[in-house]
């Protein structure tokens, strides 16, 4: 399977070019079958792993598909999210969220929130494009602490709309975007919640919101 996409834009360096797959993968077929499913209108049916099919080649295309859900949002509030604006990613007065990768940067650091999207954008990039993590042949094992990998991109990439929501849900309001970003949302936490993938401690920020959705 191949994730590697179609070129970065390096114009904003927090908006990247949307990643696809090649025609001939297993990961494109799994794409279709996400497109057809979500043209459906059936969230819940969408995020269900399809039989037969092997479960870390189901998260690894889901991944990328909310990588770029997730970028495409963002670059609509980036105009208004700014170090001056958003010092710190935060969500709302109870929630900052600091940034460590483990390698570069071994201590969580205070960042503005563009700081810190543009640094987890970079990270999740470099993932996707480690073959030893997203292996880009059908057929190649998935490395033994993949799901890790799965958990901490979904959690930091939901910290992404949990600052959208509370710092800038007003102005995608204006933009008539929000019945887009609830969608995004919806799916993001229907597929996290169907495979247990974010502990509930993290969702906290959002907690009213994801609670509606599961209870809907």
């Amino acid at each position: 399977m191949s994730f590697l996409g179609l070129g970065s834009s390096r114009s904003h360096k927090t908006f990247r070019a949307k990643k696809g797959s090649p025609s001939c993968t297993k990961g494109v077929q799994l794409k279709r079958h996400i497109d057809a499913t979500l043209g459906s209108g059936n969230l819940r049916e969408a995020v269900k792993l399809p039989p037969g099919e092997d479960l870390n080649e189901w998260f690894a295309v889901n991944i990328v598909d909310f990588f770029n859900q997730v970028n495409i949002l963002y670059a609509t509030v980036t105009e208004f999210c700014t170090s001056a604006t958003c010092p710190k990613m935060s969500a709302g007065p109870k929630y900052e969220y600091r940034w460590a990768d483990g390698v570069t940067i071994k201590k969580p650091i205070s960042v503005s929130a563009p700081k810190y999207v543009e640094y987890l954008m970079d990270w999740i990039e470099a993932q996707l494009e480690n073959q030893a993590i997203f292996p880009q042949i059908l057929g190649v094992p998935f490395p033994p602490n993949f799901e890790d990998v799965v958990r901490t991109i979904l959690r930091r990439l939901f910290r992404v709309y949990a600052h959208i929501y509370h710092s800038h849900f007003q102005k995608i309001m204006s933009l008539k975007e929000e019945r887009h970003l609830n969608t995004c949302f919806k799916h993001f936490v229907l597929f996290t919640s169907e495979f247990g993938l974010i502990d509930k401690c993290e969702l906290a920020a959002l907690q009213d919101i994801v609670d509606s959705i599961l209870q809907g």
